[in-house]
């Protein structure tokens, strides 16, 4: 009998990586579900039949510890992230890009460092980071967030040089416009209204359901195709700045 794999999803209490838990159990993944908020992991896990661990990915030393209790791995998704404000570089809090640096990025370096060796020890490991089109163009108002994710860009792009002749994929998703749950208020501070502007007159964002279809079909595919960078867009957004709205 075939021991089942098993997929890590940060930042899975809601959104993308709440989406992406539920698909890769209907893949027949074991998912270990993680994130700061206990009570949402744990509801969802029971409902899919994996494991919640609450866990800050900020925390290098619980990222440790789980680390250590995990056991087998095949698959990390480095889902975790997120935009904290929508300010000029000129006004920009350094407090938010610390925090969105410490999340999107150094959130990624641990939890990639800590599991490599389970991830190799599994002889078919598949790293995924979940970055973002602003990973791959700058825009106004965007500054810390967009610094964040080619920080993570890079990270996938090197880590892949770096594993070249290893049994381990690394894989980036860059998801364009997505109405998730949280992230645009997240971003505003808890303004309703903004967050409800960045979609006005879209038909059709993408939801957070087929960013987990994406990433299910990545990390399933055969073990010799690697998807290096897959962007994701809305057929509404044909660039970063170019939106149609009815």
């Amino acid at each position: 009998m075939t021991e089942q794999k098993v997929a890590v999803v940060t930042g899975a209490s809601s959104g993308i990586g709440a989406a992406t838990a539920r698909r890769l159990a209907e893949e027949g993944f074991e998912v270990v579900l993680t994130a700061r908020r206990t009570d949402r992991i744990e509801a969802l896990a029971k409902e899919i039949g994996g494991r919640a661990h609450t866990l800050d990915v900020t925390d290098r030393a619980a990222v440790d510890a789980f680390a250590a209790g995990i056991g087998r791995v095949d698959v990390l998704v480095n889902n975790a992230g997120g935009a904290i404000g929508a300010e000029t570089v000129e006004s920009g809090d350094p407090a938010d890009w610390l925090a969105m640096y410490q999340v999107n990025v150094l959130g990624v370096l641990h939890m990639t460092q800590a599991l490599l060796p389970a991830l190799r020890a599994s002889g078919d490991g598949t790293v995924l980071l979940m970055s973002s089109t602003a990973a791959l163009a700058a825009y106004e108002g965007g500054g810390g967030y967009v610094a964040a994710k080619h920080a993570a860009h890079t990270i996938a792009a090197t880590l892949r040089l770096e594993l070249c002749g290893e049994p381990i994929r690394v894989i980036e998703i860059a998801p364009g416009m997505v109405k998730s749950e949280g992230f645009a208020v997240t971003r505003f501070r808890g303004d309703e209204e903004k967050a409800a502007a960045v979609y006005a007159g879209v038909a059709e964002p993408l939801t957070s359901e087929d960013i987990a279809d994406t990433v299910a079909w990545a990390v399933t595919r055969p073990s010799h195709v690697n998807i290096d960078l897959l962007v994701v867009r809305p057929r509404a957004q044909a660039a970063n700045h170019k939106v149609h709205r009815a």
